[in-house]
């Protein structure tokens, strides 16, 4: 059976080349477990990191009860990471945050109060602590996509978000589906709610993002969302045999 049956939560953490980043991982997520206002655990999924993450992950989770891994064969890339994670996720509720701890672990409890209205609740960064071309070029990003997409949300690339898991399981994922989370529990009339939620300055470890995926892709991904709502459905099963 699968072991995050046993929590409230699983919190998703993708991780591409973080060793630097580890140590503060083990200890900023260990001290959130114990603060959680929900039984909680923490799901890494390594996405083939080429560095020493991939053995510290595997020592780190021998060691912490609540912690457990996936390890792709090879890099797969963000969205990939966060699918396998919601895949092997069987808690009532899959959390998400990014290795380099730019948001805290800790604002989770921010957002729990609120997951029995909304099927989607994800931060706000307060006084981002970004460079000013990666602030500028997320800020046209997340206007862009919210024109294209009406998804009302100001911050979609926020890295804190907690969902609920079924609704989680029937998003339809592809390459760049991360920054399109609200969105599509939006297509499955999904309600989401944002939160501030406090940011800082990444202090080890070397950004994964540059202009080219940072603005240009999400350009482009906007188009293959438009071109997917089109054809996306809901279906309600009446009755089945398959149960007791």
């Amino acid at each position: 059976m699968n072991k995050t049956r046993d929590y409230k939560l699983t919190v998703i953490v993708p991780v591409y080349n973080e060793e630097e980043n580890m140590d503060n991982l083990r200890l900023r997520l260990g001290d959130f477990i114990e603060k959680s206002a929900v039984p909680s655990c923490v799901l890494f999924v390594n996405d083939g990191s080429s560095d020493n993450s991939g053995e510290l992950l595997k020592n780190i989770c021998a060691e912490n009860k609540d912690f457990y891994y996936l390890e792709f064969e090879k890099n797969q890339g963000l969205s990939a990471a966060i699918k396998a994670g919601i895949d092997y996720t069987y808690s009532d509720y899959a959390g998400y945050i990014d290795a380099d701890l730019q948001t805290d672990p800790e604002d989770f409890n921010k957002l729990i109060p609120y997951l029995g209205e909304y099927e989607l609740v994800l931060g706000i960064r307060a006084d981002r602590k970004d460079s000013f071309v990666k602030n500028a070029s997320s800020k046209i990003a997340n206007s862009f996509r919210r024109f294209m997409t009406n998804d009302g949300v100001s911050d979609t690339g926020c890295p804190l978000k907690i969902m609920n898991t079924e609704f989680a399981k029937k998003i339809p994922f592809f390459t760049g589906m991360h920054r399109f989370l609200p969105a599509l529990i939006q297509l499955q009339n999904g309600r989401v709610r944002e939160i501030p939620v406090r940011h800082y300055p990444r202090v080890a470890g070397e950004s994964k993002f540059n202009l080219g995926n940072r603005l240009v892709s999400p350009f482009v991904d906007c188009f293959a969302y438009r071109w997917m709502k089109r054809r996306y459905f809901n279906y309600s099963v009446k009755d089945n045999n398959l149960e007791n």
